[in-house]
């Protein structure tokens, strides 16, 4: 019932964003942030690591060095559940991107970041910021464990062909 509610509220909104008619509105892009705070870091958007991101994970407590099989099945029931609404496992487009590739252009430990800590990352990522032009709505935190966007990553991985 969360999902359906989650569906129809973006539905709504897109369809608020996408059929404004006539009017001529203008737009503002939002200011660059100088500082963010995700959890208790200080961040500078100076000083943000794209390749990093915001948030716990790094190469030293994110090993990707093995497939993990098992891990992906369960990867791929959490995304039935929180992510499948809004992507797909292919390149297409749905409410966010699709996922195919995903783990090609950006890190394991950039991925958790993200999808741990979706809106500070937003705020100062650029990358995102061309992506939520594109999309027009910002990804929802789904309150994800490590465990479990540990399993999700390596779904995307199996996506993207990892054995």
């Amino acid at each position: 019932m969360k999902n359906l509610t989650f569906i129809l509220m973006g539905m709504i909104s897109l369809v608020t964003i996408s059929c404004g008619g006539d009017q001529k509105t203008e737009t503002t892009p939002a200011p660059q942030t100088t500082e963010t705070t995700a959890g208790s870091e200080s961040v500078s958007s100076g000083s943000y690591d794209p390749k990093r991101g915001l948030g716990k994970f790094d190469e030293t407590n994110v090993d990707i060095s093995k497939f993990d099989a098992a891990m992906a099945a369960e990867g791929k029931k959490i995304a039935e559940v929180k992510c499948t609404s809004c992507h797909k496992p292919t390149e297409e487009k749905l409410v966010g991107p699709g996922w195919k590739g995903v783990t090609t252009r950006q890190t394991a430990h950039w991925i958790m970041n993200f999808i741990t800590n979706p809106d500070p990352m937003i705020n100062v990522d650029p990358e995102l910021q061309k992506q939520l032009e594109i999309c027009l709505v910002r990804m929802p935190n789904q309150g994800l464990n490590e465990t479990e966007a540990r399993q999700i990553v390596e779904y995307m991985r199996e996506i993207d062909g990892a054995k």
